[in-house]
């Protein structure tokens, strides 16, 4: 009788084993059914971070079951940082060989044009690719300037060209300012950036001026010519993009009175000729209008609320100008260039 009892609870064992052993298999080699998308490993990750965003993206099924194969795998550690791509009917197994031992796939980057190197730093760091601490030091280092630009700058603003960037995994911010510079290089390879009356270095500093002063494309030459009149007739440029970037880490949106009368590098209205550098990375069609700059005799513009400007000769226009655009509250509501009809 206990011979029979004995043999009854190791069969019930081993079936419970074997239950067991075959739902673990079921779990670790049932194909991931959603469709096939990326997940990111992110710099710093440790495992159960790694872990739970699997199972809230539904790619495992088993946080539990995962771990342990992990660890019989000893690969606690070696997942790599960067954004794989996941198909369709991978099984857990095949999740951590791709996350693991895969290549990942290129982070896509864009720099919008305009922005200076604290904002690309902004944006590098929102991203996970590099820390902005470490870029905006590296973009104003002196030595690294001399070396990928062959001048004294304060920084490297004005050649961290403004595009779409394909970065590989675990690009270094020096990496990063090496290929903006590089494009930078390449794509203005064929101006003639001394063509102006000014140096090549005051062309790119005027074209960042430029670049922020209007967001519509058909005005950055007719906004070249009004600062390089005012450089010629020797002029103060007072452009409000510059007192800003002179106040960038302490500026919060609102430029006050107190702030354009602050003596900076940077503040064209309190200092005659261009500012230090460039106060942020223009694009190519900035640096041609500063170039080719649209032939007028205007001297001044003022802001429509859309984006676009008006243009004046003389003060007396211009006030008149600022008295209706400025002045008139109903004129001052918010529109947009991009709903005008270019002449």
């Amino acid at each position: 009788m206990k011979l029979k009892l004995l043999f009854a609870v190791i069969v019930i064992a081993v079936i419970a084993v074997g239950s067991a052993v075959g739902y673990l298999g079921y779990l670790l080699y049932e194909p991931y059914m959603g469709e096939a998308t990326t997940f990111t490993v992110k710099r710093g990750d440790n495992f159960p971070a790694i872990n739970g965003r699997l199972i809230k993206a539904g790619i495992i099924k088993s946080p539990r079951v995962f771990h342990r194969y992990v660890m019989f795998k000893d690969k606690l550690s070696s997942f790599k940082y960067g954004t794989y791509e996941i198909p369709q009917g991978a099984s857990m197994e095949k999740v951590l060989d791709i996350l693991t031992e895969g290549v990942p796939i290129l982070e896509r980057l864009t720099i919008p044009e305009g922005k200076n190197l604290y904002e690309i730093g902004d944006i590098l760091e929102q991203k996970d690719i590099v820390k902005k601490a470490e870029f905006v030091e590296l973009a104003k280092d002196k030595k690294i300037v001399k070396e990928l630009l062959g001048i004294e700058a304060p920084s490297l603003e004005g050649y961290l060209f403004p595009d779409t960037y394909m970065l590989p995994p675990q690009v270094s911010a020096k990496e990063i300012i090496n290929i903006m510079v590089r494009e930078f290089k390449r794509k203005t390879s064929n101006l003639d950036l001394s063509a102006s009356f000014l140096s090549p270095h005051e062309v790119v500093i005027l074209a960042s001026i430029v670049e922020k002063e209007t967001g519509a494309a058909w005005e950055r030459p007719t906004i070249a010519g009004v600062y390089l009149n005012r450089l010629k007739k020797k002029m103060r440029l007072q452009a409000d993009p510059t007192t800003i970037y002179g106040i960038w880490e302490r500026y919060r949106g609102n430029l006050r009175r107190s702030d354009l009368l602050e003596k900076t590098a940077y503040n064209t209205y309190k200092m005659s000729g261009l500012p230090l550098g460039p106060i942020a990375n223009p694009s190519l069609a900035a640096i041609e209008a500063v170039l080719k700059p649209k032939s007028h005799n205007f001297i001044y513009f003022v802001s429509k609320n859309d984006g676009t400007h008006v243009f004046s000769s003389t003060y007396a226009e211009h006030n008149k100008a600022v008295d209706y655009w400025q002045r008139n509250r109903r004129n001052r509501q918010g529109r947009s260039w991009r709903d005008l009809k270019q002449d």
